[in-house]
């Protein structure tokens, strides 16, 4: 199974979206199942997992509905906010629906990022590691060392990076990016999407070896067993379509990487982490 591991739908008159605004015209407008179907059979992917874009647990709502009458969506990712005292209450909701498979947290919009080191989101996140339930972490590579410190705190989350962690890929920093990263990949149960790469570069000026020494990292260090393939879309089209997204990853695998590996990398991760055979008799 071929699955796109990280992408959104947003409709722009629910006014979730904050971020999007008309200073972001490629993304302002709605994108949806239709939208993205022609990518999906040009690049051979039987389905994606749809990542949520909002704090809301209205568009998390919406965004199950979407997969309700969709075939190409396989699973969603939905919020929650683990400081919200009724958090468990919103998580027994959303498990009712066949395609819910986990929820994100998204550090990156913390004005402190320690916050998350706080005893209730501690507490909050233990009681989903002891369920298996997976966890997306929307990180940035300068927010790595609280995300480090929770991961030691919570050894047995079910997690995994989006985005790489956002490392500075326009400016070429790598350090203390691989450290930390390693770090993170010493956790067994962390995993990393290979994903939002392209918007983390000059949007203009990217070329493929901008690249390279990112994603051979990550593969170095989580290993072929827990890395997934993502594009952002729509979110990538700021720097590149979506085919140039897919291209972007393909060619920067390592020669040694056979057909095995590579089915890993672009859906059989995804499936396994998200439990996607739990869902597979709603589909």
């Amino acid at each position: 199974m071929r699955i796109d591991a990280h992408q959104h739908y947003w409709t722009m008159s629910r006014d979730d979206y904050g971020w999007i605004t008309q200073e972001l015209p490629v993304l302002y407008r709605d994108f949806l199942p239709r939208d993205l179907e022609p990518e999906l059979a040009r690049h051979g992917l039987d389905g994606t997992i749809v990542v949520q874009a909002a704090p809301t647990l209205e568009e998390t709502e919406y965004l199950l509905s979407l997969a309700d009458v969709s075939d190409n969506i396989l699973g969603v990712v939905g919020w929650l906010d683990l400081f919200d005292p009724a958090h468990k209450e919103h998580y027994e909701r959303f498990r009712q629906y066949p395609k819910f498979v986990g929820f994100r947290i998204m550090i990156q919009d913390m004005p402190d990022a320690r916050r998350i080191l706080e005893p209730p989101f501690l507490e909050a996140l233990r009681f989903y590691s002891e369920l298996d339930v997976p966890v997306d972490l929307l990180v940035t590579a300068d927010q790595l060392d609280p995300l480090l410190e929770l991961l030691d705190a919570v050894p047995n989350l079910r997690g995994v990076i989006d985005h790489i962690a956002k490392p500075h890929i326009a400016a070429g920093t790598l350090q203390p990016w691989t450290e930390q990263m390693e770090r993170a990949a010493s956790h067994p149960r962390l995993y990393c999407k290979l994903s939002g790469m392209v918007t983390e570069a000059d949007h203009r000026n990217w070329r493929p070896e901008h690249f390279e020494a990112y994603i051979r990292h990550v593969l170095a260090v989580f290993g072929e067993d827990r890395v997934m393939f993502g594009t952002d879309w729509p979110v990538c089209l700021l720097a590149a379509s979506y085919g140039e997204v897919v291209a972007l990853l393909e060619g920067a695998l390592p020669k040694d990487w056979g057909e095995r590996s590579r089915s890993k990398l672009f859906g059989e991760n995804a499936r396994r982490f998200y439990k996607l055979q739990e869902t597979e008799g709603s589909r």
